[in-house]
């Protein structure tokens, strides 16, 4: 980022909640036409922390290393039918 911008007075996490339930975005075009874009995440989808994302370069890293942790847990007992 340069220098000139100014973030003093951001919220971080403001549209946080809006941003997951899905967004609009309007392109106006130098023809005139206007160009509307729906986007929402997919279902599954997860937000990684910046911090969390410096060590993960794309999904399958995740996933990989969420698959290592599981491997380290103890196995769920089976359920017992109720009498």
């Amino acid at each position: 980022m340069l220098p000139e911008y100014n973030f003093r007075g951001g919220v971080r996490g403001k549209h946080f909640k809006a941003y997951r339930r899905g967004h609009t975005v309007t392109i106006h075009k130098s023809d005139g036409t206007i160009q509307v874009q729906h986007f929402k995440l997919e279902e599954g989808a997860v937000m990684l922390e910046p911090d969390v994302q410096a060590y993960f370069p794309d999904s399958e890293a995740v996933n990989n290393a969420l698959r290592g942790l599981i491997t380290l847990l103890p196995r769920k007992p089976k359920s017992r039918a109720r009498a």
